[in-house]
C-alpha cells in the first residue's frame, strides 16, 4: 500500500524567521511526529511477537528501538502532515514572542 504525503500549505508570514531557526524548528515538528508515530504504532500492535518464533523477552525489550526507527522513516517519507501543522504553530509562536 503506497501513502502519499498530505501537502499542507504554509500559512501566515513565515519570512521574518531566519533560515537557521527554521530549521531547528522544522526538526522539533518532525521529532514530535514521529514520537507521535511511534505511540501509535505501539497500539497497533505493530510490535506484537507472532507464535512460538517470537524473540522473545530480548525482541520485547528492542521492539521499541524498531518502532521509532519505523516512525522516523515515515516522517521523512511525508509522514500523515502532523509535523508541518507543528511547524506552523512552533514559527507564529516564535514570531509572536512566545
Amino acid at each position: 500500500m503506497q501513502l502519499s504525503p498530505i501537502a499542507v500549505p504554509l500559512t501566515g508570514n513565515l519570512t521574518n524567521v531566519d533560515a537557521a531557526r527554521r530549521d531547528v524548528l522544522m526538526q522539533k515538528a518532525k521529532d514530535l511526529e514521529a514520537a507521535f508515530l511511534s505511540e501509535m504504532l505501539s497500539y497497533a500492535g505493530v510490535d506484537a511477537p507472532e507464535g512460538s518464533f517470537s524473540g522473545g523477552v530480548g525482541e520485547d525489550q528492542y521492539a521499541s528501538f524498531l518502532r521509532d526507527a519505523q516512525a522516523k522513516a515515515m516522517v521523512e517519507h511525508g509522514g500523515i502532515g502532523l509535523a508541518e501543522r507543528l511547524f506552523q504553530s512552533l514559527v507564529r509562536h516564535d514570531h509572536a514572542g512566545g
